[in-house]
C-alpha cells in the first residue's frame, strides 16, 4: 500500500486517479482549492484521507499546501495533476504579479517539489501539446508578449516535462516523469475531445504505485502506460536549469540540491 498525494483532485483526472488509488487500497491525500471544493472533494472519494486546502496561483497559498502535506507525514509518490487550461481569454495577473497559467501550471509544481518532503515518486502531467512550447523560456509572465492562451497553455506543459527531467537528473534516488493524458472530456479537455476518457488517468496511477519494472524508471515520457517520445529540448540540461533558476527568482523558493 503506499500513500499518493494528488494536487488538484476535486475534479476531472486527478478525481478519477484518486478514485482508482482508493479501489486499491491505497492511501490518497487530495487537494482542493478552497473549503467548498474540499466538500466536493471528500464527497467524490470517499475512502481518502485527507484533503490539503490552498490556492496554487499563490506562492503563499502554495507554501501553505505544502506545509500541511507536510504535517501529514511522508508520501511515497506526488501526482502533480493540478492544472488551468487555454480558454483564458486574457492575461489574468495572479497576486504575485505572474500569469496565472504560468503560476498555477508551471511555478506551483516547481514550489511543491522544492518543499514538500522528498518521495519515492513523482509524476507530473503534460500534453502533446508542449510539442508546441516556446523553449527559449523567454518573457514567462507575458508581460511582453501579445496574449495567446493556447501558447501560454503549451508553454507551461513544456515546462512539466523540463521540471520532470530536471528533477529525474537532480535526485537520482527518486523516479521523476511526466506524462501526457491525451486529450479527453473533462472540464478542461471539453466535449469534442476524442482520447479515451477511461485511458486519462491510469498511467499517472501506475507510474506512482506499480511495481511493475517498466514503471520504475526516471526521466521518461509516457502516454497510455508507454514511453512516448517528448520534444527533443526537454533533454537539454542547459535549459532544465534555466527553468529552475526562473522559479527560484519568482517563487523565492530554493530546490534542494
Amino acid at each position: 500500500m503506499a500513500r499518493v498525494l494528488i494536487t488538484g483532485s476535486s475534479d476531472g483526472l486527478g478525481k478519477m486517479a484518486a478514485q482508482l488509488l482508493v479501489e486499491q487500497g491505497h492511501q490518497v491525500v487530495l487537494h482542493a482549492r478552497n473549503q467548498t471544493r474540499e466538500k466536493d472533494a471528500m464527497a467524490a472519494v470517499p475512502g481518502a484521507e485527507a484533503v490539503v486546502i490552498g490556492d496554487l496561483s499563490s506562492i503563499k497559498q502554495t507554501r501553505a499546501v505544502a506545509e500541511q502535506a507536510n504535517a501529514l507525514g511522508a508520501f511515497d509518490a506526488v501526482i502533480h495533476n493540478a492544472a488551468v487550461g487555454y480558454r483564458e481569454a486574457r492575461r489574468v495577473v495572479t497576486e504575485d504579479g505572474l500569469s496565472h497559467v504560468f503560476a498555477v501550471n508551471t511555478l506551483a509544481p516547481y514550489i511543491l517539489t522544492a518543499l514538500i518532503h522528498r518521495p519515492q515518486r513523482l509524476v507530473y502531467l503534460s500534453s502533446g501539446l508542449h510539442q508546441q512550447g516556446d523553449a527559449s523560456l523567454r518573457d514567462l509572465g507575458w508581460q511582453e508578449r501579445s496574449w495567446h492562451a493556447q501558447q501560454a497553455y503549451s508553454d507551461t506543459k513544456l515546462h512539466d516535462v523540463l521540471l520532470a527531467f530536471a528533477i529525474a537528473r537532480r535526485w537520482p534516488g527518486v523516479f521523476s516523469n511526466a506524462i501526457e493524458p491525451g486529450w479527453v472530456a473533462t472540464k478542461m479537455g471539453g466535449r469534442s475531445a476524442t482520447d479515451d476518457l477511461d485511458q486519462g488517468h491510469r498511467t499517472q496511477v501506475w507510474l506512482a504505485v506499480s511495481d511493475d519494472a517498466a514503471a520504475k524508471v526516471t526521466g521518461q515520457y509516457f502516454y497510455h502506460m508507454r514511453r512516448h517520445p517528448a520534444k527533443a529540448v526537454t533533454g537539454d540540461i542547459a535549459i532544465q536549469e534555466k527553468l529552475l533558476e526562473e522559479c527560484r527568482k519568482l517563487s523565492g523558493v530554493e530546490l534542494p540540491g
